[in-house]
């Protein structure tokens, strides 16, 4: 076995709303009963409408590499299962993702001081949220073509070759549009949260690309929630990245996310 070798364990746990689902835990291929070194952890929830096992390959061997375990939960909205949007359950879940993740493999040793949260899209979106709402749990999070503003991506949907079907589902999910239930929308929207996450105190990365043709016109987006942080704390540890990728290419193993692991301290280049 290579010092790049990884190993995917499957496990279950119960989601809010009692559903069972799946997770997949990404190890170091040494890491197994009997191990004694307790690792870091990363929580990695998926974009829309991907499986988890989908987010896991994005990972490649970088946990054997950086030293860490990843756990890719297959998650859970209020309706819908790949389509949580940032569901207060949801985030809820991923709170307790280094719980589970002992709890299902009771042999692995987690070190719960360093905890950290990185997804991309829908995924971004829901890591916000997570620091916005457990700020305490995080050593560090980085969130990766987000959506920020879910009443405006309702909207957006409609330049979307599938617009129409996303729109029904987001009315399923989210119980009704942004006009007959903006209180919903805001509640899944990391820009009405803005003030908590500058003042979180987590170290944040906000990427996103000038070229996005999926999460359209980023600079709405997480360019938005970027400046809104700055300006209510121009000290917040929050730090952007901007290119011209298309959506989620940078989360790769074999693009950019080694990068955003390196800026996180789990990964040396």
């Amino acid at each position: 076995m290579s010092a790049g070798d990884v190993r995917i364990w499957p496990v279950r746990y119960l989601a809010n709303g009692d559903h069972p689902r799946i997770a997949y835990i990404i190890l170091p291929g040494d890491v197994g009963p009997g191990h004694k070194d307790r690792l870091p952890i990363v929580v990695s929830p998926h974009g829309r409408g991907v499986q988890p096992l989908a987010n896991v390959k994005l990972w490649g061997t970088l946990p054997a590499l950086g030293r860490f375990a990843v756990f890719c939960p297959e998650g859970q909205g209020r309706r819908l299962v790949l389509y949580s949007w940032g569901w207060r359950g949801q985030i809820d879940d991923l709170a307790r993702a280094r719980d589970i993740a002992v709890e299902t493999l009771p042999w692995l040793k987690i070190d719960r001081n360093r905890f950290y949260a990185l997804g991309g899209s829908m995924g971004g979106q829901e890591v916000l949220l997570l620091v916005a709402r457990y700020p305490r749990r995080l050593a560090a999070a980085a969130a990766l073509d987000s959506v920020t503003d879910m009443a405006r991506r309702y909207r957006d949907f409609a330049v979307l070759d599938n617009g129409a079907s996303l729109r029904r589902l987001a009315t399923q999910e989210i119980g009704g549009t942004p006009d007959t239930n903006p209180e919903g929308y805001a509640l899944r929207s990391p820009i009405n949260y803005a003030r908590k996450i500058a003042f979180s105190g987590v170290p944040l990365q906000l990427w996103w690309s000038t070229a996005d043709q999926i999460v359209i016109d980023q600079a709405r987006q997480s360019g938005a929630l970027y400046n809104r942080i700055i300006e209510l704390n121009p000290e917040a540890p929050v730090t952007k990245v901007v290119g011209s990728w298309r959506h989620s290419a940078e989360m790769r193993s074999t693009t950019l996310l080694p990068l955003a692991l390196q800026k996180m301290g789990l990964l040396d280049l």
